[in-house]
């Protein structure tokens, strides 16, 4: 039998053409019920699925793609952020596919993982002692800031007071969430660091319904939860620790603060009993929709954001007795 092996590999070639590359995969993570035993309905949005394993994809695309429409990123440029972790992550990846440089401020209690991936990427990374206050000499934004100053043809991406940051999450974060209820969310639950994601996917959410509870989880010790007074927590990537300007309290119904021994206690529940190895921040977001949801009825819908996964922290110990 003769086959028109041309013909065949054509037939076979013309459906990849409509797979997307790697920037176009970013975000469309899968939403998955978890079995609280409380009487809402519990969901968990798996955002470390996205290519960069976090939610600061999503944040991250948009806000060099937006530098790059307004002319302020030219090509050849460099990409500079003060990031925990994923951000940098996220830019790191992103800079990868472009062909910027990009240079990454951290704090040093990022975990190790998060640093090796960052320069796997390609990426410089700059070390910095964790600071009291958020913009103090030293601290890693400032560090950031300092050398954007000095690098001829860069941007900063600056996620805690870039408005576009809150953009990203309210044109892809808000209505993947809205599409995958069916509309029956009534309470969104997020880790609130610089605030860009609860607000902008909050915002989008409750344009839909206005009923729509917004609860955004801080830390305990942070410096909004004691007013201006922090302590240090373990917790990564969570805490308001500055008077954060993309913070709307127009979108935020109630923060939800929690506690370093009860978020670190849920990552060891989630992992072992419902199978989903999750990030500080998010097991934060687990135990306060956890305690949260308690109280709720069977009408209600929860919607956790889990915002990275826990093989970011392995070295930290967190999910052992």
């Amino acid at each position: 039998m003769h086959i028109d092996t041309e013909k065949n590999n054509a037939t076979q070639q013309r459906p990849l053409q409509n797979l997307p590359d790697l920037l176009a995969a970013i975000g469309h993570t899968p939403m998955i019920r978890v079995d609280f035993d409380v009487p809402a309905t519990v969901l968990a949005k798996l955002e470390y699925l996205s290519p960069g394993g976090s939610l600061k994809d999503r944040s991250a695309l948009y806000m060099i793609e937006h530098a790059e429409r307004t002319g302020q990123l030219q090509p050849g440029g460099t990409v500079i952020e003060a990031s925990s972790g994923n951000q940098g992550i996220a830019a790191a990846m992103i800079g990868a596919v472009k062909g910027y440089r990009v240079i990454v401020t951290a704090s040093e209690k990022a975990s190790k993982e998060k640093i090796n991936t960052i320069k796997a990427y390609g990426a410089e990374v700059i070390l910095c002692p964790p600071m009291p206050g958020f913009t103090d000499p030293g601290s890693y934004h400032s560090v950031a800031m300092e050398i954007h100053r000095n690098t001829p043809n860069s941007i900063m991406l600056n996620q805690y007071f870039n408005h576009t940051n809150s953009l990203a999450h309210y044109y892809s974060l808000g209505p993947e969430v809205w599409k995958q209820t069916d509309g029956l969310i009534t309470h969104y639950i997020a880790a609130a660091g610089s605030c860009g994601h609860s607000n902008g996917a909050g915002r989008y959410l409750k344009e839909k319904n206005p009923n729509i509870k917004v609860l955004p989880v801080d830390s305990i010790n942070s410096w909004r939860a004691r007013n201006g007074d922090p302590k240090p927590y373990k917790l990564e990537g969570i805490g308001v620790d500055f008077e954060a300007p993309l913070y709307d309290p127009n979108v935020t119904n109630e923060f939800l603060n929690v506690t370093d021994e009860d978020s670190i206690a849920m990552l060891k529940t989630m992992a072992r009993k419902h199978g989903l190895l999750i990030g500080p921040s998010s097991g934060a977001v687990a135990y306060a929709a956890y305690e949260y949801a308690k109280n709720l009825t069977p009408s209600d819908v929860v919607v956790m954001i889990f915002g990275d996964s826990g093989r970011a922290y392995l070295s930290k110990d967190f999910y052992n007795d």
